[in-house]
């Protein structure tokens, strides 16, 4: 399908812009962020709402305190951060102003998109930001963050932010033409429908080391966006006009293209929400989910591990022990431990009136 008639439907865009794009030598470059702010002035002029993940904090930090990124702890990581931020942000909006746009800085964790009323709070902040002409710049909170509350790379903040927008495209620009089959191929791959075991096979290690996110990363991103029913596009940031270009329908990059679109609250459940414990169910369950759209019930539990409690995550086994779903589970471990596998009359016996028909309701819960 031809692109202008696959991006026809856009209005929003997030546009994750890597360190390689914006910098000159290691350094921030005034050049490069007039460029990219240029080409996102005649997008918003154009109607569309743009969204901006910026790479580009540590590498600024680590260039006015003249420290070197290799080999460092991750409070001196912090540290440069935290100095960078103010560096980068003052960049961009220097140059937005000059385009007649204001921006809005927004720093997320990873624990900011788990509480559902946090991720809702947080998408009325882009919201009225958009609203007000200002454009949303998104940074993850790198000062604070450690291992256990950290998304891993820009890449993956990009896909969970084109989540909470709720927005129609995701455009990863980096210093690559996008997602090649081989190295020796002249040209990227046009369109990719699925993520398969091939594609990350072949999509390598991590970053630079001025930019984490390699093309792994970005094929991990991908995966989100796809499960989502939405496009992701990795294109080389480096190119003019790059992004006016996308939006025209010139076949610029690799497009990651998803078919089934899922709810808000399906994709906060999917990719927000972090499992505490997996049920393992039987073949006619998996029929009753996959093929008849019902609720999980206890008839079809053959067994249960981890440790949850009403309202918690819990992946959904196959009896291969694949994962198919994910859902949030109405009941604790040990209750159902003591239902699992039986029929409500049985449960009503057991439990009294603190028994649910659902294990999980449908409503509740995310296939693969």
């Amino acid at each position: 399908m031809p692109r202008k008639k696959l991006l026809k439907n856009v209005k929003r865009i997030v546009v994750k812009i890597g360190t390689s794009t914006i910098t000159e030598n290691d350094v921030l470059s005034g050049t490069r962020i007039s460029k990219i702010v240029s080409d996102i002035k005649l997008l918003v002029k154009s109607g569309y709402s743009v969204i901006i993940v910026s790479s580009g904090a540590i590498s600024a930090g680590a260039g006015a305190l003249k420290v070197s990124r290799e080999n460092i702890s991750i409070p001196k990581k912090q540290a440069l951060a935290a100095v960078g931020q103010t560096i980068l942000m003052n960049e961009w909006r220097n140059y937005f102003l000059k385009e007649g746009l204001d921006v809005g800085q927004i720093l997320l964790t990873e624990d900011d998109v788990k509480n559902r009323t946090r991720f809702i709070n947080i998408r009325h902040t882009f919201n009225s930001l958009l609203e007000m002409n200002a454009v949303p710049i998104v940074n993850e909170n790198d000062s604070v963050t450690t291992k256990e509350i950290k998304f891993g790379d820009n890449d993956i903040l990009a896909a969970h932010v084109t989540n909470i927008v709720e927005a129609d495209l995701l455009i990863l620009l980096s210093d690559i033409d996008g997602f090649y089959n081989d190295l020796s191929d002249p040209e990227p791959v046009e369109e990719i429908l699925e993520i398969t075991k091939n594609i990350i096979s072949k999509a390598g290690g991590s970053g630079t080391v001025h930019g984490t996110g390699g093309m792994l990363s970005k094929i991990r991103a991908a995966e989100v966006i796809i499960k989502c029913g939405e496009k992701m596009i990795i294109a080389n940031g480096r190119i003019k006009n790059i992004l006016s270009r996308i939006m025209k329908g010139e076949k610029i990059g690799t497009i990651f293209i998803g078919e089934n679109q899922l709810s808000s609250r399906k994709r906060w459940i999917a990719f927000s929400m972090k499992s505490t414990g997996k049920i393992k169910i039987d073949d006619g369950a998996v029929k009753a989910l996959k093929q008849r759209k019902k609720s999980l019930l206890s008839t079809g539990i053959l067994d249960i591990d981890g440790r949850f409690r009403p309202g918690d995550a819990v992946e959904i086994i196959n009896p291969n022990g694949e994962i198919i779903g994910k859902g949030i589970v109405n009941y604790n471990f040990n209750d159902l431990m003591r239902i699992k596998g039986k029929r409500t009359d049985e449960i009503k016996k057991l439990l009294e009136s603190s028994y649910y028909d659902e294990v999980i309701n449908r409503d509740d819960l995310i296939l693969y």
